[in-house]
């Protein structure tokens, strides 16, 4: 399949993320990338010029970073794309280069709205609207996993955010080492603790966020929380949000509570929780 990747504004974290997956040297024998910015001579501008002019269109087109709401190039490539992939949070929702510019968005998305640089009913030519791969960056797997997928002729099935239910149908929580403590209400002591839930003090967004970082793990070993770090929820629209290492608070109780628990339920489950939880959970922070 021809790969054309795309760079717009970026911090280039999701080609790092790219090039770390494992079996690269494979991927290589099934794909042929006509453009990566970090594998390619020739100069992004000039390629596009040359594939549009040539009307030779591409199986998958992969754009990183978030784009301007008047970019006629890219929108031009979308069009003549099998399939879309965006890839990062900057590309799925526009992200911190739309902070402060109203005129930058993701391909689909500006934040929560479906402001974005393509049409709502946008569907790429093989018949599939973008698919969003959010994340900062995406975990590697997503992205090779969505073009295997595509290279075999399965359309993946997406969830109310254009991306792949398949690494997005769970929450962060899940798979998390440090359930246990959650789940009888052990706060970590300090940030790097092995032990100890990080939602309650740290801000720990994995009871809120969808994303298969805890089962699908980075570098084969680890996830943020995993490694003492709370998870910042970058798969979400409302990403990057102040206060990544706290958790707001309202009389004790975290002003956000964990997806589909509601505040009668937490107060009163958290409340036995804490008062039974098993000693050899309790100082070890």
């Amino acid at each position: 399949m021809r790969v054309f990747w795309l760079q717009r504004l970026t911090c280039c974290g999701n080609t790092h993320s790219f090039l770390n997956y494992e079996s690269l040297h494979t991927l290589f024998k099934r794909f042929e990338f006509l453009y990566h910015p970090s594998l390619s001579l020739k100069a992004q501008e000039e390629t596009v010029e040359e594939l549009i002019k040539s009307g030779e269109g591409i199986d998958i087109l992969i754009v990183e970073g978030a784009v301007r709401t008047d970019e006629v190039e890219t929108r031009e490539l979308c069009k003549i794309a099998k399939y879309v992939i965006a890839v990062g949070n900057c590309a799925v929702y526009g992200n911190i280069p739309a902070l402060a510019d109203e005129t930058v968005c993701g391909l689909s998305y500006r934040f929560k709205e479906r402001r974005g640089l393509l049409d709502k009913d946008f569907k790429s030519r093989g018949g599939m609207p973008v698919i969003n791969l959010s994340g900062c960056p995406a975990h590697p797997e997503w992205i090779v996993g969505t073009m295997l997928m595509l290279a075999e002729g399965m359309e993946p099935e997406l969830d109310q955010w254009g991306r792949p239910k398949v690494f997005y149908s769970s929450l962060t929580h899940w798979g998390c080492t440090r359930n246990e403590y959650f789940e009888w209400k052990v706060e970590a002591e300090e940030l790097g603790s092995k032990r100890g839930c990080l939602f309650y003090h740290f801000g720990c967004r994995g009871p809120l966020s969808y994303s298969s970082c805890n089962t699908i793990l980075w570098n084969e070993v680890s996830s943020k929380t995993r490694a003492g770090t709370p998870c910042f929820g970058c798969t979400e629209y409302d990403f990057p949000r102040l206060g990544l290492w706290e958790t707001k608070q309202y009389a004790g109780i975290p002003a956000e509570l964990p997806i589909g628990v509601s505040k009668r339920g937490y107060i009163m489950l958290s409340g036995i929780a804490k008062m039974f939880a098993p000693e050899r959970l309790k100082g070890e922070g």
